[in-house]
C-alpha cells in the first residue's frame, strides 16, 4: 500500500488530460527522485502561470496582456477569423507561419455527455464578433471528431444567416504519410478534398 501523500499526488496527476493511472504514477515516482529545488522550480512556475496568464476579452487566448498580442497586432487581417477549441490549438497554428488573421477560442465543444452546451462555450461573443466587427470570413479550425463536427455544423448554423463566408480546414492524408496506413474517415476527406495539380 502506497503512502497517503503519494497517493493524493497520484490521484492529482491522474485528473489532468491524457494521463492515466500507470503515466499518473510514473509521474509521481519521478517527482520523488528529483531534487527539492527542482520541484520548488515546477511549483513557482505554475503558480507563475497561473497568476500571470488572463484571457482576451476579445478572442479568449490565453495571453499576458489585454487585448492579446495577436488581436493588438495592426498588421493582422481583423477580417478573418480562424476559430478553434483550445488555446492550444492558436499555437499549433502559428507555427506553420501560414495564417495572418485573428482567433477565437471557443474554450471546448459541445458535448452534452459531458455537460458542455453551447452556454459553457465562447459562442456568443463570437456571433457578436461577427455581427459588430465586418467579419468577411470564419475559418473554423476545429479537430474533425464527432465533439468538433457537432461544433462545425451548430456555428455553421448560426453564423449563415449573418451573411458571412464559413469555411472548414481542408483534410486529408498528412504529408509522409502511406495509404494504407490511412484510415477510411481520413482517406475519405482527402478524396473530397482533392485539388487539381
Amino acid at each position: 500500500m502506497l503512502p497517503n501523500s503519494i497517493q493524493k499526488l497520484i490521484e492529482q496527476f491522474n485528473k489532468l488530460p491524457g494521463i492515466g493511472p500507470k503515466t499518473a504514477e510514473r509521474l509521481a515516482f519521478w517527482l520523488l527522485k528529483n531534487p527539492q529545488s527542482e520541484l520548488d522550480e515546477l511549483a513557482a512556475g505554475i503558480k507563475e502561470a497561473k497568476k500571470d496568464l488572463i484571457s482576451c476579452s476579445v478572442c479568449h487566448n490565453i495571453a499576458q496582456q489585454n487585448p492579446c498580442n495577436v488581436c493588438s497586432d495592426q498588421v493582422r487581417d481583423k477580417k478573418l477569423v480562424c476559430v478553434v477549441a483550445e488555446p492550444h490549438d492558436v499555437q499549433a497554428i502559428e507555427r506553420t507561419g501560414q495564417f495572418q488573421g485573428v482567433y477565437h477560442v471557443l474554450n471546448g465543444v459541445l458535448n452534452p455527455l459531458e455537460g458542455i452546451t453551447p452556454d459553457k462555450l465562447n459562442i456568443d461573443s463570437l456571433i457578436d464578433r461577427v455581427r459588430n466587427n465586418g467579419i468577411a470570413e470564419v475559418i473554423l479550425g476545429l479537430n474533425p471528431d464527432i465533439e468538433g463536427e457537432s461544433t462545425a455544423l451548430y456555428l455553421n448554423k448560426l453564423l449563415k444567416p449573418l451573411m458571412v463566408k464559413v469555411t472548414r480546414l481542408a483534410r486529408g492524408l498528412p504529408s509522409g504519410s502511406d495509404i494504407e496506413y490511412a484510415d477510411e474517415i481520413t482517406l475519405g476527406s482527402a478524396l473530397k478534398n482533392r485539388r487539381e495539380l
